[in-house]
Order: C-alpha cells, then structure tokens, then sequence
C-alpha cells in the first residue's frame, strides 16, 4: 500500500473508470467493473454523549447547482480522509469520531439564496405510483423500502442494515431529537381476528398495512456532512448506514458504484419513499437524470418531504453472473433551486455512491476490505 499521497489520491478517482460493453444489435446495459480504493480506519477517539436537540429535516436544500459544483476543485487527499471520517452513535448515547486512511491495492494485493420561495418537487403531472397491496408492498424491490421513525425513507442494504440521508438523523450540527432512540419501520400485513394466515386464510384476511418497528444499533454519519454543515460540500456527503439491533429477513438491494447517466437504463433512474402527502403509502417513482456532478444526479423524479433518504437504483445486467440486478446507486437527499443562466430552475437530487463512498459504506456493512473489492 505504499505510495505518495499525491499520486494515492489521483489513483482512487483515476479507478472510477469503467469498462463497458459497446454497443451492438445485443448490447444491455451492462454493470461496469471498477478498480476499487479502500478505505480502512485508522484511530477512534470518544467524543461526549450529543444534546440530540435539531429539529428533524425531511430536505435539504441548497443553491449551489451542477455548474457550481463542476467548478468546483476535486478534495485533496487529505481533505477526503477528513471528510470520509466519521462519527458512530450507540443506542446508549455514547459516541465515537473514526479517522480513516485511503488506499488503492496493485493489482493481486490482498483481495439557500436567502429568497423565499414555493418549494415545488411535483414537475407537471403528477408522475409518482403508490404502491399497494400487500402482493407488490411486501415483494422485491419495493420491500426493501422502510421508514424511519424522523420521518424519513431508509432502504435495506444487508441482512442488518439501512441506508438513508444523514440530515435524517444529524442536521450538520448536531443529531435530530429521537435519534437516540431510532427505530426502522417494516410494513407487514393487518389481519382481521387478530390471525395470522398461517393456516387458515379465511379467518386472517389482511385487512390494512401496518408498521413493525425495530430499534437501531448503531448509526455512522461522515464528517464530511458533519464539517459540512449542509452547505455546498456537505450536501455531497448526505448518505447515513443505520445498523439495527436484529436482523430484519428480508430480502435486501446491494450497494453498487454510480455509473455514468449516459450509461443507465435509459438514462432514467428508480426510487420508492414514503412520501409526507400520501401517509401510510409507499410511493415508486422513475425519471430521467439530467445532468451530474461527481458526487450528485440531478433529476425532476416528483418528490415530496418523508421521501428523502430512499435509495435511487437501476437495473442492469451483470455480466459475471449472466443475471439483471437491481443496485442502490445513490441517496435521494432533497431539493434545489438552481440558477441557469440567470433563470431559477429547480431540481431534485439524489447523492452519488462514488468508488470512494462504496468503499466506505461497504466496509461499515461488512467489517472486512477484502469483501469490498467488487462496485
């Protein structure tokens, strides 16, 4: 692992380069294989139990849009293992800052403006599908979508864990009241008589949805966010991975490495949240992306508060395996307004997984860079 800062750094966003099939009378969007970094901890320091006082968020809203940030510099190699810190929090209040260390393996080696305006997140006709019935609600993928109990969006990214926004949970500050407490809301079918349909669908008619909660273990939030403070930089660090206290048994969605827009499905991208003006319904959406940043997709997916935090996916096909597979790519986060060439334009925005960010994320799920090596 030995190597100048430097030349380090330039490597990990060098890897970001994929290999793609061409295209032909045959070619499918394919999942493209990526040279990952690694990223590894390096120290931990106790810090002092949070007042946990913000005011829960369920946007995020910044005026800095694609042109302000392509203008904006790539992070140092030191600027991105600070940023790519973080913070723990326990169930029992106590919490932990993590310094990290970046790392790219040889090949073969180990394995707001300040005006006020209407925020609008409905573009034209109202576009989003709530989702029911316990037939589509409890099935793949729209099972992986919970909720949590700020009021946010998570999905379910391993047998114990959930991805979501960071301003879920932490407002740049300090965490959001009750997230000391958090908990992960399941749908799960209401039956009528009390039953439970294991045997005798006739006295067990599922009746409504309703939600079984499980508290959450542990959460990790990157510094990037916490220094960020929700500003320009820290919106591009707005993803959050809650562990729970017990495995959830269902079926999850694997993390993947953002590929280029040009290269998704139609250059659209899917998610399912559990928006604030339809309570109680989990509501799928698709649309196209329509421009990007390193670190963001900028996109008019319709869009309402309680929906941040879902997990933005695509389809595509696994060459490895000969099999379609759905991946979460990125962090749906909030809303924009967007000067464009003078005119106020506004979009949604979902947080990219960059190589740097999976490699992160991966290693909080699994504890182990070997089983991180794959985007």
């Amino acid at each position: 692992m030995a190597g100048t800062p430097g030349f380090l750094f330039l490597s990990v966003f060098l890897c970001a380069v994929g290999q793609v099939s061409p295209y032909g009378a045959h070619w499918k969007p394919t999942w493209p294989a990526y040279r990952l970094p690694v990223v590894l901890p390096q120290s931990t320091l106790n810090l002092a139990k949070p007042h946990f006082g913000a005011k829960a968020k369920l946007e995020v809203s910044s005026s800095c849009g694609p042109q302000c940030h392509k203008g904006s510099p790539l992070p140092t190699y030191e600027e991105a293992k600070q940023y790519l810190s973080y913070e723990t929090l326990y169930a029992n209040g106590s919490r932990t800052e993590t310094q990290v260390g970046i790392y790219v393996l040889r090949s073969g080696e180990g394995e707001s403006s300040g005006k006020s305006r209407r925020k609008r997140q409905i573009y034209g006709y109202d576009s989003r599908f709530s989702i029911f019935g316990k037939d589509f609600l409890l099935n793949y993928p729209f099972s992986t979508s919970v909720k949590l109990s700020t009021g946010c969006t998570g999905t379910l990214v391993a047998e114990k864990h959930v991805l979501t926004a960071a301003h879920c949970i932490h407002d740049g500050k300090t965490y959001v009241k009750g997230t000391q407490k958090l908990r992960v809301g399941f749908l799960k079918p209401k039956f009528k008589d009390g039953g439970r349909g294991a045997n005798d669908s006739s006295s067990a008619v599922p009746e409504k949805m309703k939600f079984q909660w499980i508290r959450v273990k542990r959460t990790h939030v990157p510094k990037g966010w916490i220094k960020g403070n929700a500003n320009d930089i820290g919106m591009d660090y707005d993803y959050a991975l809650l562990e729970l206290k017990k495995p959830h048994k269902r079926k999850f969605m694997k993390i993947g490495v953002s590929p280029p827009a040009k290269q998704l499905p139609g250059g659209r991208i899917h998610f399912s949240g559990y928006d604030n003006d339809r309570p109680g319904n989990l509501v799928y959406r698709f649309c196209d992306v329509k421009d990007e940043t390193y670190d963001l997709l900028y996109q008019q997916c319709d869009a309402q508060p309680g929906a941040s935090g879902s997990g933005v996916y695509v389809r595509m096909w696994k060459r490895q395996q000969q099999k379609w597979e759905r991946k979460i790519i990125g962090i749906f986060s909030g809303h924009q307004w967007v000067d464009m060439n003078g005119s106020p334009q506004d979009f949604n925005v979902a947080v990219r997984i960059t190589p740097l960010k999976y490699a992160q994320i991966c290693y909080w799920i699994k504890g182990n860079y070997l089983d991180c090596r794959e985007g």
